[in-house]
């Protein structure tokens, strides 16, 4: 009797277990394709990125604009009111210069910028010496391949204030400040996807073989300086209107004003860098060097948005850590390598999973509608060699039904984003509208044309009253896809949907 009512009581809790389990599936969240895929990830669990504040120093225009204010406005020849003796400054000056190639030598104009800037500059400085921890070693490495001096590596900091995006009025651009007839020179490509002034590698590598070539000329690494900001015509113009010098400061009266300032904020630069500890300059910390990032060849074109999914990093660090990709896209050529650049942990995470990487990014193309004469193109192709006549190829064939939208230009929008938010490409929204270029006018209206398959069950999908019935593996995303013009919010808003979860059998109202 006791043995009958035991398995009894082990029966009915096995049945409750198994109704219980059934009951917590049925409640489960649908994954999405993408999620279903990133739990499938080696080492999925790393999650570090850039740190959010440091990120933001990295990225702040303030430092670069109030540079290029300084060495374009400041009177360095009126005096200024602050507390260094002029012999204290003059020992020091002595001390860089017995342990330098830089020509260092007092001059009332250096004091003046010199005191210029740890009257009003401090602050900034000790920002600036945080972001230098970022990029001084990959400068100092690269300076040393050609055999400059490293204190070279403070004039990134009087171009650019470290800033890889920096521009000047001008027209110079990245953390070297490169103009584009002298980038080209030094095989930093300019294209509508790509501007290499702006990746601090290859920008350095062009900005050291452009200061050796310098120094061929002048053999003198101040009026080096002088050059790389005014050009080496109008130094050599400065130094027969001095009567053949070649020192810099019996020159530097004959130079632009802005180059008259250059080498004087150059060498306050180094002094602070130099003499911080005298000065009570506390230097930031950074939290990332630019060496523990890597970078990985790409196989196919992927935007930032979709490896920011991917590997859960924000797309404002991808964009700072890959600068020269213009329209957040990394281009795709056969001939030509582009690389990604992401933090060491991602990079690992990315390298682990490539071919899932890859996997995701054909799945997306599956959603890609294609153009018309692709479709021709494509149908054509598969038809010779076949034996199949024109009739048959009609009925295999799957038809399209080509739709016209119209999207209103916000301001700030560019080709990019719009070509991202419909799912097409930026070469067919330039053709639809006939664009020449990049640039586009708000409040102008695009053209877009989306091509939806009509297949044998397409009326299954779509019933008469609107609905379309949820099948298994399908999400929000996926069904938005299958109509032109729905969007997931649509579909959220007419099912009074709060998040993304959707069960098969569900039936959902398409009012578009």
């Amino acid at each position: 009797m006791k043995k009958l009512i035991f398995i009894s009581l082990l029966v009915s809790s096995v049945g409750f277990a198994q109704e219980s389990l059934e009951q917590n599936t049925l409640t489960l969240p649908k994954l999405s394709y993408l999620d279903s895929l990133k739990n499938t990830f080696v080492n999925h669990s790393t999650s570090n990125c850039i740190d959010e504040r440091w990120m933001a120093e990295l990225t702040n225009t303030e430092l670069s604009e109030n540079m290029f204010s300084d060495i374009s406005s400041l009177n360095i020849d009126s005096e200024v009111s602050y507390d260094l003796s002029s012999e204290v400054l003059k020992k020091r000056l002595a001390k860089m210069d017995a342990k330098s190639p830089f020509n260092i030598e007092y001059n009332p104009a250096l004091e003046n910028t010199i005191k210029s800037f740890l009257k009003n500059r401090t602050k900034a400085f000790e920002r600036l010496m945080a972001v230098s921890e970022y990029y001084f070693p990959m400068f100092e490495e690269h300076l040393a391949k050609y055999n400059i001096p490293l204190e070279l590596k403070y004039l990134a900091i009087v171009e650019s204030a470290l800033n890889p995006k920096a521009k000047s009025r001008v027209g110079a651009s990245g953390l070297w400040q490169f103009m584009y007839p002298t980038g080209k020179q030094y095989n930093l490509e300019v294209n509508s996807y790509v501007d290499e002034r702006h990746d601090p590698l290859k920008a350095t590598e062009a900005a050291c073989q452009y200061l050796s070539h310098l120094y061929e000329i002048f053999g003198d690494w101040s009026l080096v300086l002088a050059s790389y900001n005014a050009g080496p015509g109008n130094v050599s113009k400065a130094i027969r209107r001095s009567g053949g010098s070649q020192n810099y400061w019996n020159i530097r009266k004959f130079l632009p004003r802005e180059t008259a300032n250059y080498v004087p904020a150059f060498l306050a630069t180094m002094y602070i860098y130099e003499f911080k500890k005298e000065h009570g300059i506390l230097p930031k910390k950074a939290t990332l060097t630019y060496f523990e990032t890597d970078t990985i060849m790409v196989k196919k074109q992927m935007s930032f948005k979709h490896i920011s999914e991917l590997l859960d990093i924000p797309v404002e660090q991808i964009e700072f850590l890959n600068p020269i990709y213009k329209l957040k896209v990394i281009p795709f050529e056969e001939d030509k390598a582009h690389y990604l650049r992401l933090p060491k942990n991602k990079m690992g995470l990315f390298v682990s999973n490539e071919e899932k990487v890859y996997a995701y990014l054909n799945y997306l193309e599956t959603f890609k509608e294609k153009t018309k004469s692709e479709y021709i193109a494509s149908t054509s192709k598969d038809s010779i060699g076949t034996g199949a006549d024109s009739t048959s190829t009609a009925v295999s064939k799957p038809k399209f039904e080509r739709k016209t939208q119209f999207h209103t230009i916000k301001t700030g929008e560019s080709l990019g984003k719009i070509a991202d938010k419909y799912n097409v490409s930026i070469s067919n929204l330039k053709s639809w509208n006939k664009i020449k270029g990049n640039t586009i006018q708000a409040g102008k209206k695009l053209k877009i044309y989306s091509d939806k398959k009509i297949t044998e069950n397409s009326e299954q999908k779509t019933t008469k009253n609107g609905t379309y019935t949820v099948k298994n593996g399908d999400s929000l995303f996926s069904i938005s896809k299958q109509f032109p013009g729905v969007s997931i919010e649509d579909l959220k808003k007419w099912n009074d949907i709060s998040g993304d979860n959707i069960q098969p059998g569900m039936k959902l109202k398409i009012n578009g």
